[in-house]
């Protein structure tokens, strides 16, 4: 197990600019609008030869009518309860707040080492003014800026001493597949995960928006084990007004990219509305698996809308790619979600599925002897091998003598065939027509 740290400290003194120049990535939103960072967001870091995991939290805030406030306190408690380390990121330029010393008292019962980090520090001047976060009663502090980096390395280099001895791990780290749950503002992503895996990782509240970064957790419940990756609700584009809101999507969109399969969840209140469809063929594009969640099918009339009828109507809406596991579910009341998991894991074994060439040309071939591609201008294409491509998306590719007159409708019939015979639901396939 890496050694974790949590980087603590009231709304906006630079928790997220140093979060974001330990892991060598933009992976937390930085903005000087306090508040920003809500969820606890993880990374990565190395220094000196040792690995270790860094949380980012929220600003701890005491007293404020802020919905999130209370929240991110939540969230922030739960980050020192996680950590082996913690850093308390202070600001210079404003010295010791009354918040500061909120954040000191609550730091002061903690058992675990405490770093007191003064950011801002960029000048021999600013250095002297450093001396008065003595008065916090944490001993020792370190000095730094964490837009330059400066001063940096000894804070890096006395978190490192400070971790306790733990022994080495035996095995090697398994790259985990990842499912990112995807889907419009206030789906009800956060609420999906957070009752997989039975604690409140995620912060949940009615306001669309909530969740801002894309934030990976481990899941070994079950008998599964994958990365689910929540993600900030993504929005026409219309609708991003703030800079924040529009790094969120980004992030969302990234995300996607970097997922094995895409967990879709729409708001059954509400359909399956054209930024549902936006993100399905987002996802669909980058060839990653997808599984569409109907969540608050408990808040459903169903006098009025039967799952059929609701499943029809999405599917009708998905033309051509229509080979989807949909299910209904609901994260308020555990309703399907294990069998929500079980049709991901399933989409994940369709996409890394091989198929035998001898086995594939024995089957597609009688297909094609049946059906063959319609003549055009009198000439007739003859298909004669066909093979699956050693690729991490399933393509397969058909070698004819005149590839160039097989159009896109014989191009379906070939991939209706392949799913008829291979299970390859939720998987989008290439069919590749290439000279023999």
């Amino acid at each position: 197990m890496n050694n974790i740290v949590a980087i603590v400290g009231r709304p906006n003194v630079g928790k997220s600019t140093l979060f974001n120049r330990l892991i060598q990535r933009r992976e937390a939103i930085v903005d000087s609008v306090s508040g920003v960072t809500r969820d606890r967001n993880y990374g990565k870091s190395e220094w000196n030869g040792k690995e270790f995991s860094v949380i980012d939290t929220g600003g701890y805030i005491r007293g404020s009518d802020d919905v999130f406030e209370g929240e991110i306190r939540k969230q922030v408690e739960l980050a020192i309860d996680e950590a082996d380390v913690i850093i308390f990121v202070v600001d210079v330029e404003e010295g010791i707040t009354p918040m500061d010393d909120v954040v000191a008292r609550l730091l002061r019962k903690v058992t675990k080492p405490v770093l007191l980090a003064v950011n801002k520090v960029d000048n021999a001047m600013r250095e002297k003014d450093a001396i008065e976060f003595y008065n916090l009663g944490l001993g020792e502090y370190y000095t730094f800026a964490s837009i330059s980096g400066s001063g940096t390395g000894d804070l890096l280099d006395a978190l490192i001493d400070a971790f306790p001895v733990k022994p080495e791990p035996v095995q090697e780290e398994v790259v985990l597949p990842r499912f990112a749950v995807v889907g419009r503002p206030n789906a009800g992503k956060s609420s999906f995960i957070n009752a997989l895996i039975g604690k409140e990782r995620f912060m949940v509240t009615d306001i669309a928006g909530t969740t801002r970064d894309a934030i990976d957790t481990k899941f070994d419940r079950f008998g599964f084990e994958f990365n689910l990756v929540d993600t900030a609700g993504i929005r026409r584009k219309a609708k991003v007004k703030e800079d924040l809101e529009f790094y969120s999507v980004m992030r969302s969109v990234r995300a996607i990219e970097h997922a094995d399969i895409c967990i879709l969840i729409i708001d059954a209140t509400r359909g399956f509305e054209g930024q549902d469809q936006s993100i399905f063929w987002l996802a669909e594009k980058n060839r990653k698996g997808v599984v569409i969640l109907v969540n608050k099918w408990d808040l459903v009339e169903k006098e009025t809308m039967s799952t059929r009828d609701y499943e029809e109507k999405i599917k009708k809406e998905l033309m051509p790619f229509t080979d989807v596991p949909i299910l209904f579910v609901s994260a308020l009341t555990k309703q399907r979600l294990l069998k929500a998991l079980e049709a991901t894991v399933k989409v994940y074994e369709n996409r890394q599925q091989r198929i035998a060439t001898s086995k594939f040309n024995e089957f597609m071939l009688k297909v094609i002897e049946a059906y063959p591609p319609p003549a055009t201008k009198g000439k007739y294409v003859k298909i004669k091998y066909c093979m699956q491509l050693p690729t991490q998306t399933p393509q397969f590719v058909f070698f004819a003598n005149m590839p160039q007159y097989v159009k896109e409708p014989y191009k379906r019939y070939l991939e209706n065939k392949i799913r008829e015979n291979w299970d390859f639901s939720g998987v989008p396939i290439d069919i590749y027509i290439r000279e023999k």
